[in-house]
């Protein structure tokens, strides 16, 4: 419900925002080039439309996964343009031939048209500006990057209602300018001084979309706008909504020791009856709306196959996640040590990041980490939902009845899973009669240190980068910001020339991160449409020995595939400042993350 009501908010709001202020003038005038409402509702009803398609056309961003964010910004200010020069220059149009497709009388007949303020000259004036008005508000990025992909009902609600209050104050501003206009002379008069100075703006604002102009004049007004930034207050809105959210979650987490309610092993690992199960366990949910099955000899499977003959463990990760990455050790000498016992593992691969829905990018991961057990793909958070997940990693152990027995959340406590494992085994053995005796102990792997972990999770996606500190946050786009002579902790800075979307940021040779953190090791997750190179120092001197694995003696990590880099791995916890430059191609950043 709070989300439904700041979506309202929030589509009122970007009105103000400093991404939609350079625009405003565009929509009033094209919106009071007459009299009538009905124009009024046709531009920005059409705005509406464009925005709602183009947040669809990015939810399935695994098809434009390799088309630049620029793309979007040359389509729309391209358009704008065009009709700035047809109201400049009617001429224009009527000796505009379609390349001899139309005779010269239909084209001058469709230019008085739009000259006249057509149907279709206000729908694609509205329809050009709908990707711009994309970038402009917090809580859209929100509902994009987080709630669209994990249930999209709601998905679809939120945003209509966050598109609804955006074209309500629209139009509420269109019939203001209505009014002022409509009280001067001439404006009807298409080579009168009103239809001159509306084909001017639009020409200014168009090359201004074109080339990214736009951006450097939002940020101006955001850098200025102080407490008047509404942007601001969403992103209040939001933060305090998220650290309420988190502190239950804790308190709840902290009340539950470390594990999931209903999960407890029977201290005396003796077996209960099935009237105790039905009352203590949750049945398992079935895997739903999978989009691959690897590792399974091209073969469909399903929880329900399993049913009363084996245990089943059910691992929630995506291959970028570093908290996935390390229980992986754990799952795959588990799966090694108990297979031939009856257990089976299934990983249920739900991505964070676009590229992390692309089947070849997991199955790379799979050989990379030498998983053998089955995963599936679960690219539109079906079986997420279905369990009610919200955690990466987490496991479900389910025994051979179909309950789940056991439910662990994030990294630790691995004797305790194992031992409920085992638990499950030997339930099995007995029911089934095999007389197979399950091994005891824990598997040996190398526990990682998280001690003195101080910084969080930094992203630069335009989605998610509050902690971006020398430009503009959650605003996508092209900025060039400077870098300053200090970094305060766990802050993000960024040098040169940069293109923000939703889930990364772009950038090519010659522009800069600096972040200053606390901790032991570093990581970062980036991909290169082909490869790039990227210095990496820290507190001003080449890594040496304490460079990750993934940058090499010259203290340069070369950027390639889509996935997980380790940057640093320091000898204990500490504060630094790392430095990267891009010395050649283009990266996208993604996220930092610590251990």
């Amino acid at each position: 419900m709070f989300l439904l009501i700041l979506s309202f908010v929030a589509g009122v709001l970007t009105v103000l925002a400093p991404c939609t202020l350079p625009l405003l003038p565009v929509i009033v005038g094209e919106a009071a080039g007459g009299t009538s409402r009905h124009r009024a509702l046709v531009v920005i009803g059409s705005l509406g439309v464009s925005l709602f398609a183009f947040t669809f056309l990015l939810k399935v961003s695994t098809v434009f996964i390799h088309v630049p964010p620029s793309v979007w910004a040359w389509i729309s200010g391209g358009l704008i343009t065009i009709f700035g020069l047809i109201t400049l220059f009617p001429e224009i149009w009527e000796r505009f031939s379609f390349a001899n497709s139309l005779n010269k009388a239909s084209n001058r007949a469709m230019g008085k048209g739009y000259l006249k303020k057509s149907l279709a000259g206000d729908i694609l004036i509205g329809a050009a500006l709908g990707p711009v008005f994309s970038s402009c508000s917090p809580t859209y990025f929100i509902i994009l990057a987080t709630i669209l992909p994990t249930n999209l009902t709601l998905g679809v609600v939120y945003l209509t209602v966050y598109v609804l209050g955006l074209c309500l104050a629209l139009f509420l501003i269109a019939l203001l300018g209505q009014r002022i206009i409509g009280k001067l002379d001439g404006i009807s008069d298409p080579h009168g001084w009103f239809k001159r100075s509306l084909g001017v703006l639009f020409i200014l604002v168009g090359l201004a979309v074109f080339f990214g102009v736009d951006k450097s004049i939002e940020s101006g007004i955001a850098a200025h706008a102080g407490a008047f930034d509404v942007t601001k207050v969403e992103q209040k809105l939001l933060l305090d909504h998220q650290n309420s959210t988190e502190a239950a979650t804790a308190s709840s987490t902290s009340a539950n020791s470390q594990t999931v309610p209903g999960t407890t092993v029977t201290p005396s690992g003796t077996l209960i009856t099935q009237a105790e199960k039905m009352l203590r366990y949750k049945k398992e949910p079935e895997l739903a709306g999978i989009d691959a099955y690897l590792n399974t000899g091209g073969q469909k499977i399903s929880l329900a196959q399993y049913k009363g003959k084996n245990v089943v463990l059910v691992d929630f990760w995506t291959y970028s996640c570093i908290n996935c990455q390390r229980t992986l050790p754990y799952l795959t000498k588990w799966y090694g040590k108990y297979k031939d016992q009856g257990l089976v593992i299934i990983g249920v691969h739900t991505p964070e990041f676009a590229f992390e829905h692309l089947q070849t990018n997991v199955q790379d991961a799979l050989t990379r980490f030498g998983i053998e057990y089955p995963v599936v793909l679960d690219n539109e958070y079906s079986t997420w939902n279905a369990f009610g997940n919200q955690f990466w990693p987490r496991e479900y152990l389910i025994d051979i009845d179909g309950y789940i027995v056991h439910d662990h959340a994030g990294e630790g406590e691995y004797d305790v899973t194992e031992k409920a494992i085992q638990t499950a085994l030997a339930e099995r053995a007995t029911r089934l009669g095999t007389g197979a005796q399950v091994p005891g102990g824990t598997v040996s792997v190398a526990p990682a240190d998280l001690t003195g972990i101080g910084s969080p999770e930094t992203y630069f996606g335009s989605a998610r980068n509050q902690f971006f500190a020398n430009g503009a946050p959650f605003t996508a786009g092209a900025q060039t910001p400077t870098l300053p002579q200090a970094f305060s902790l766990n802050k993000l800075y960024l040098g040169g020339a940069w293109n923000f979307s939703d889930q990364y940021a772009t950038a090519g040779a010659g522009s800069e991160v600096v972040y200053h953190y606390r901790s032991k090791d570093v990581y970062l997750v980036a991909s290169s449409d082909s490869s790039a190179d990227v210095e990496v120092t820290q507190d001003g001197n080449a890594l040496g020995s304490v460079a990750g694995a993934d940058v090499s003696v010259t203290s340069v990590v070369t950027i390639g595939t889509s996935r997980l880099y380790k940057i640093v791995s320091n000898p204990s916890s500490g504060d630094h400042v790392l430095h990267f430059k891009v010395k050649s191609g283009t990266v996208h950043f993604f996220t930092f993350t610590f251990g």
